[in-house]
């Protein structure tokens, strides 16, 4: 009989990798949910519920992110400022062209759990608009995701 492991955070913080994906011609959600799994650390075997044990994540050329169907057009982001007033409203077409960053970066964070640990897993991701990236010294594995 085989006995459950749990991990612990120092055993899980050794064990980290760095992966990279291209997010050309990748539908938004699917990217979201894919890339919420490694930050998690649910595709390892050693998954712990309540312990950090997921991966880095870089991902590149978000402003070549698509949307399935009509939800470009018919969809809508809004943001509060915090001030009165402050409400904004931009179309999902309008967000992958400009501040395609910031669309990735929240649809995976919608992803995760909302508690304290999410906060922590997504200071693991790294979100940019272009191939250009700052973290080549960590020498990240290429994920091939489908379309």
């Amino acid at each position: 009989m085989q006995k459950t492991t749990m991990v612990k955070k120092e055993e899980a913080a050794k064990n980290r990798k760095w992966y990279l994906i291209d997010a050309t011609d990748l539908i938004l959600g699917r990217l979201a949910v894919e890339s919420a799994n490694i930050l998690r650390g649910k595709n390892k075997p050693d998954f712990t519920l309540n312990v950090d044990c997921g991966d880095n994540l870089i991902i590149i050329n978000t402003n070549k992110v698509k949307v399935s169907s009509d939800k470009a057009e018919r969809e809508f982001r809004y943001n509060h400022s915090g001030y009165i007033g402050g409400m904004r409203k931009r179309s999902v077409q309008t967000m992958i062209e400009k501040y395609s960053d910031e669309l990735v970066y929240d649809a995976i964070k919608n992803m995760l759990p909302k508690n304290r640990l999410s906060r922590q897993i997504i200071k693991k991701l790294h979100v940019f608009k272009t191939e250009k990236h700052d973290h080549e010294a960590q020498k990240p594995e290429i994920i091939k995701l489908e379309k």
